[in-house]
């Protein structure tokens, strides 16, 4: 007799194969079977166009130290690294020459009037004798040229006396301005002179502090343009900086200035901040890099990351929600970022729902079932588990 289990079995298969084609066709009609994709709004907004530029700090005010008088260092005054105000004695030169000048200056000086005096005397006995001409016209005028010389005498002795006591002040040697002195270049029983080219020490003002900018001027020129043409408007003057360890520096500067001559080595504008450093943390000569808002574009659309997409060429394109919830896509101008989100200059309108979730399988055409991006999705048992739940 022959067994008909097989059969019956490979009939059941077939049944079951042509019913689930059939719910998949009934599910695919009503497109209950395409993918679930969340997307997210375009909506204009004003967006920083935020530049990072690489920069040096350099002291606020910088002076070296120099002497203004020849002689030898008997002392010198001032502790290395410390903080010195302007007029602080720094070193002692020798000063015994310099007093010996001022001494034979003020000599000089007391000689002189001396002799205007006794100059002055003489012209005024003869004034009344050459009005009664008991001497001559002649003798009168020379004692008032000789009284004229002698006033001129103590004015230059006194001169003098001012330059010999300025030298013995110069060897003093004073802060010319409040700082942070470096270490000292010399020691005591050096010899120094007011032609040599080596400083004695440096001394450096580090709070405030300046941060010296390079931009290339091409894109200084084209930002000028867009601002000028009103696709964008003049930015913040703030700045933050970012220090060589990436760590965030606590105080925000601001833009003072941007040079007006191009570098011609390398092409470049030297743009200028001042930053507070009142905790010494900047230092001249360290790398940073500066963040500004150099302008605000009016009307950009953000968009996640993940929404937007790169063809082989490096353009960049989304997924729309067409008609009919099929997948469009689509070319955008998008070079820059802005925190997590892509700014999109063009190729996008507002109102438009561009995908953002559930991209990865995307093709032009395909039927999808938008959702706003990050919504609760639906989870359930498989349509037969929920069949045979109810048959039980």
């Amino acid at each position: 007799m022959l067994d008909k289990r097989p059969l019956l079995r490979a009939g059941a298969l077939c049944a079951i194969a042509l019913s689930l084609a059939a719910c998949s066709a009934e599910e695919d009609r009503g497109g209950r079977g395409a993918p679930e994709v969340g997307y997210v709004t375009a909506a204009v907004q004003p967006v920083p166009v935020t530049t990072s530029l690489g920069g040096r700090t350099v002291a606020y005010e910088t002076s070296e130290v120099r002497p203004q008088v020849n002689g030898l260092i008997r002392r010198r005054l001032f502790t290395e690294g410390s903080l010195v105000r302007a007029g602080e004695p720094l070193y002692q030169i020798d000063a015994r020459l310099y007093q010996a000048g001022v001494d034979q200056a003020a000599a000089n000086l007391a000689s002189a009037r001396a002799s205007a005096e006794a100059a002055e005397e003489r012209a005024r006995r003869l004034e009344p004798l050459a009005k009664m001409q008991a001497v001559a016209e002649q003798d009168y005028t020379d004692a008032l040229a000789q009284a004229r010389m002698a006033r001129a005498a103590v004015a230059q002795n006194a001169a003098a006396l001012e330059t010999a006591r300025i030298n013995l002040r110069f060897a003093t040697i004073a802060a010319p301005i409040s700082g942070r002195i470096g270490r000292s270049l010399v020691t005591p029983g050096a010899l120094v002179s007011a032609s040599q080219a080596t400083p004695l020490a440096v001394i450096q003002q580090t709070d405030p502090m300046f941060v010296d900018m390079q931009q290339s001027s091409a894109e200084l020129t084209a930002l000028r343009q867009a601002i000028e043409s009103g696709g964008v408007t003049a930015g913040s003057t703030s700045v933050r900086l970012r220090l060589e360890d990436g760590s965030r520096y606590g105080f925000a500067g601001t833009v003072q200035f941007s040079d007006v001559t191009v570098n011609e080595a390398t092409g470049t504008v030297t743009l200028r901040a001042r930053f507070p450093n009142p905790k010494g943390v900047l230092l001249p000569g360290m790398f940073v890099t500066a963040m500004f808002d150099q302008a605000v574009n009016p009307s950009a659309i953000l968009l996640p990351q993940p929404a937007v997409q790169r063809d082989f060429d490096g353009s960049a394109f989304v997924y729309l929600v067409g008609k009919d919830n099929k997948a469009v896509r689509r070319k955008i101008v998008a070079d820059r970022t802005s925190g997590a989100n892509w700014v999109v200059t063009e190729g996008l309108k507002p109102g438009e729902r561009v995908i953002s979730q559930g991209i990865g399988n995307l093709r032009q055409g395909a039927a999808i079932r938008p959702v706003p991006a990050s919504s609760a999705q639906r989870v359930g048992a498989p349509k037969g588990e929920s069949a045979k739940a109810k048959g039980k």
